[in-house]
């Protein structure tokens, strides 16, 4: 009734999509429909670069004396070029982030519902006809219409469209589990649906709103930059409309053509142009991540964190206690007690009793025995026990209690040495399961929190960055301190409650930090919406989503660290670009105005480093290369300047030396090649 584009096509038409060869194209048709008022007035220095561009097309038809109307109609060409130039570089942002978010938007065109009725039966409509609150049936085979609540039932579905994990995941209502995603599909029984959002606000509605120009609501700092630009232009346009009364007063006189071309040359039209790709570029990087943002605020704020709340399970561990040791107790060798380990797991399906299995087939070449030639014995939270009975013997592995209970020993009877590792396990946050054959015990098994690989490191380049990273975990102090010391966090928050977590997130905010934090259940929803960046998981709860400002698809704790590298990226690219344009206007200043007023102010000659050919060609050669620039800028106004681990010391003074320096440079030797170009092919 309602089949999907396949997910594996979808996405593999999603990467073709955001190929360069096949972006250009509709970029550069949308480059001309942005000369659009309506959508120029976005950026108000390139509504100023496009209004003289006009103006300059005007007087191509009167130049004015000293002006050639060859020059004349270069100038306004290359003009309306920088304007096209930076509509092309937003774009080409936009088509990369939109051909994934259209291609499973795709999916769900032409999607029926069955909603049901206030007399309980149900009717067949568009996907696109439901409303919050609505509520649907989704049978085996079908797509789900919308996000929504489970209300009833429990079934497994294919995420694989938005998450691109082929795995299926059981969804069902009550507890954490309860969060459903539009335009993925059941591949099991049924469930009952609430719709939770309306038309247009969906998952997939947000991801594309992310990185689309003219529906992206600026973030604070891009309002700051760009009255900080207004202001610029402002004070530039008084600087030029002042230079021909001081030209008049020595009896001289300058071209209007030259003066507008000369506005554009001085106003900061670099950043100017790429302002807007910059910040969707780094909302698409938000979304090849698979994580939706509600804004971009909860992007920059993300670089500009300085407290990582993580949660110890799924986030710097993996979530369940694995094996990592065996410790044979007196006059057992080590094979012994590994092969009645591994046969007391045999029949255990816990991940506990499944890493036992997993890490002694890697130890030692057993011979197990078929599934038909033992009784298992299964675990049980009443017996605390699990293992199997084979060849008249019972091989057992649980709690150190329950073992010594079923072998008919009190704990101080047990090895002094044997006794003394379970005592040491303990101690260091991990829990000790004993192995026994009958009545004889074996040894113990160290099952632990095993911390992720690589998390230390990943931390340590968080300090590095200045950002502190706090562990949250329910368990005792000691457990919680041992698993702290070995994945390096900064500081660690045990026994954690509700109450708790919001506490410390308002405790740090007070002293002036910002607070990121990830969660997926109910009772994570007043931290999440406390914290200055809360991402919740797509598969947690529906509370949870609605409270943080990030939903991450992939349901993926860990993903946080990357959202934070993001968010820096974002700040650093901005400023990076706005350091380069602002020194560009320094460099083309002193380009300019000497080869101008050289005839009029002979002093003026001395400044005239560059030995520019003439009027005309300062001008022209400073207007070619406003517009190059940009060009040759997007491939890093769309990647982002890479954040190292350093200091925020170090990466001013790094970027000042290569954005600053090099936008005093680059102007000087690229206007001076121009001005010899243009020149040589007698352009002027």
């Amino acid at each position: 009734m309602n089949m999907p584009i396949p997910e594996v096509q979808a996405r593999h038409s999603a990467k073709d999509q955001t190929r360069f060869a096949a972006l250009w194209r509709p970029a550069l048709v949308q480059a001309f429909v942005k000369l659009d008022p309506r959508q120029l007035k976005r950026s108000p220095v390139m509504l100023v670069v496009a209004l003289t561009a006009v103006l300059t097309t005007v007087l191509c038809f009167a130049p004015g004396s000293g002006v050639s109307t060859g020059v004349a109609v270069q100038i306004a060409l290359w003009l309306w070029f920088t304007v096209l130039f930076a509509n092309f570089a937003e774009a080409l942002a936009e088509g990369r982030g939109k051909a994934r978010a259209d291609s499973l938007k795709a999916g769900s065109q032409g999607l029926a519902a069955q909603r049901r009725k206030r007399d309980g039966s149900y009717e067949t409509v568009a996907a696109s006809a439901l409303r919050k609150d609505d509520v649907v049936r989704v049978v085996a085979g079908e797509m789900i219409p919308g996000d929504g609540e489970v209300l009833d039932g429990i079934a497994a579905v294919n995420e694989a469209a938005i998450t691109g994990e082929s795995a299926p995941v059981i969804r069902e209502s009550g507890g954490d589990r309860s969060a459903v995603t539009g335009n993925t599909r059941l591949v099991s029984d049924w469930l009952l649906i609430r719709i939770t959002s309306n038309p247009g606000e969906s998952t997939l509605d947000r991801m594309i709103a992310l990185v689309e120009g003219a529906k992206r609501q600026k973030t604070p700092n891009e309002i700051a930059l760009d009255i900080l630009l207004i202001g610029l232009t402002l004070i530039f346009l008084v600087v030029v409309v002042t230079l021909q009364p001081f030209a008049h007063f020595v009896g001289g006189s300058l071209p209007l053509i030259f003066l507008a071309a000369l506005l554009v040359t001085l106003i900061p039209t670099t950043i100017g142009g790429l302002l807007s790709a910059i910040g969707i570029a780094g909302m698409d990087r938000l979304v090849r991540l698979n994580v939706i943002a509600r804004s971009g605020r909860a992007v920059e704020a993300a670089g500009d964190v300085h407290t990582l709340m993580l949660d110890k399970t799924g986030t710097i561990t993996f979530g369940n206690r694995r094996c990592s040791a065996l410790h044979a107790a007196p006059g057992i060798t080590a094979r012994e007690l590994g092969e009645g380990a591994l046969l007391a797991s045999l029949a255990d399906d816990t991940a506990e009793g499944k890493s036992i299995v997993e890490y002694l087939r890697q130890l030692h070449d057993f011979v197990e025995p078929a599934a038909g030639q033992f009784e298992a014995v299964a675990f049980s939270a009443e017996t605390r026990l699990s293992g199997i009975d084979l060849q008249q013997r019972r091989y057992r592995k649980g709690a150190v209690d329950a073992v010594l209970a079923f072998v008919g020993m009190q704990r101080l009877e047990m090895p002094q040495a044997l006794a003394r590792e379970v005592e040491r396990i303990a101690q260091s946050g991990g829990t000790p399961l004993l192995v026994c054959i009958d009545k004889r015990l074996l040894g113990v098994i160290h099952l632990k929190d095993v911390v992720k690989p690589g998390i230390r490191e990943r931390f340590a380049e968080l300090r590095k960055l200045g950002i502190r990273t706090v562990m949250v975990t329910g368990d005792n102090p000691l457990t919680a301190a041992a698993i702290a010391a070995e994945a390096g966090v900064d500081d660690v928050l045990a026994e954690a409650t509700p109450e708790k977590k919001l506490a410390r997130i308002r405790q740090e905010q007070n002293d002036g930090r910002l607070v990121a934090m990830c969660g997926d259940g109910a009772n994570d929803a007043p931290a999440l919406a406390q914290a200055d960046v809360g991402m919740a998981m797509n598969d947690g709860t529906q509370a949870a989503r609605e409270a943080a400002n990030m939903v991450d698809l992939d349901s993926d704790p860990t993903k946080l660290l990357d959202v934070v590298q993001v968010g820096k990226e974002l700040l650093v690219t901005r400023g990076a670009l706005t350091t380069f344009s602002i020194a560009n206007d320094v460099a083309k200043y002193f380009a300019i105005l000497p080869a101008l007023f050289a005839a009029i102010y002979p002093q003026l000659g001395v400044l005239n480093l560059m030995h520019l050919a003439s009027p005309q060609s300062a001008i022209l050669s400073a207007i070619v290369f406003n517009a190059l620039i940009i060009i040759v800028l997007i491939p890093l106004a769309l990647r982002g300047v890479r954040v190292q681990a350093a200091s925020a010391a170090h990466l001013l003074r790094r970027n000042l030396l290569i954005y600053g320096l090099g936008g005093i440079v680059v102007p000087f030797a690229g206007i001076k090649l121009i001005d010899l170009l243009l020149n040589a092919l007698h352009l002027v």
